[in-house]
């Protein structure tokens, strides 16, 4: 029990009489309390026809008890140089990290219209070429008359392309093994079996459109110490001297 709970009783008493609404008034202290619908069912509540306003209560009992209720109540008080502080949890703030700056695009070299990848290719295996490997030379006079070396002269310059086997690009048997088929002659694709076809014989007796066969590579006398071949990547079909130290001559014809 409270000293509000005292009060609520008391206007709950004198309420019988009245409809749904009813103001309770503390006059001493102003306290105000409004009641709605608290003891009457829910009905129109009962109006002066005369003088048009709502009934009134007694409220005397009601205020008595009020004024008591609140002498009775604790007082509250602070000192005038009451002071207070109020926590404060420390925030710690972490920027957002910047954004890494974009690449810078890859500068563009420019590159001269006569110069392709194949000529840079060239002059830096050219750089790198063994010292007993020659310049390309003409085609030597005991080259003519030989139907083999005509047909292989036809494509000098054409670039080497490993498994190349048409004028687009050769390789050293991809080569001798088309110029051959253009009389006929069928020869195995690798230089390994090509060396073992046909007839050996010693370089004092061979002719131009003989074979030379050294390991892993295979070309055409041209007579005179030359040969025509596909050399190796970076080169093109040309005549040059013969550089093999011990090569194996090869009659097929």
């Amino acid at each position: 029990m409270t000293p509000l709970s005292t009060i609520a009783q008391a206007a709950s008493e004198q309420m019988s009489t009245v409809g749904r609404r009813t103001a309770v008034v503390a006059a001493s202290s102003g306290l105000v309390v409004s009641m709605i619908g608290a003891a009457a069912p829910a009905s129109a509540a009962p109006v002066d026809n005369e003088n048009n306003k709502l009934n009134s209560v007694d409220l005397s009992a009601v205020t008595a008890q009020a004024r008591q209720a609140l002498e009775a109540a604790p007082a509250v008080t602070v000192a005038a140089d009451a002071a207070f502080t109020i926590e404060a949890a420390p925030v710690t703030v972490t920027p957002a990290p910047e954004p890494e700056p974009e690449p810078e695009p890859e500068p563009v070299v420019e590159r001269a219209e006569s110069t392709s990848r194949t000529q840079e290719r060239q002059s830096v295996e050219q750089a790198e070429a063994p010292a007993q490997e020659e310049a390309a030379v003409s085609v030597p006079a005991s080259a003519y008359g030989s139907t083999i070396v005509s047909i292989a002269a036809r494509y000098v310059g054409v670039p080497y392309v490993y498994g190349g086997t048409t004028p687009d690009g050769f390789d050293c048997s991809g080569f001798t093994s088309y110029v051959y088929a253009q009389v006929g002659i069928n020869l195995p694709r690798t230089s390994g079996a090509q060396g073992s076809v046909g007839t050996k014989v010693p370089r004092s007796q061979a002719q131009p459109g003989d074979l030379i066969w050294t390991p892993g590579h295979i070309a055409i006398y041209a007579g005179d110490n030359m040969q025509i071949d596909a050399p190796r990547p970076g080169k093109t079909i040309q005549f040059r001297q013969i550089w093999q130290s011990n090569p194996t001559f090869i009659r097929v014809a």
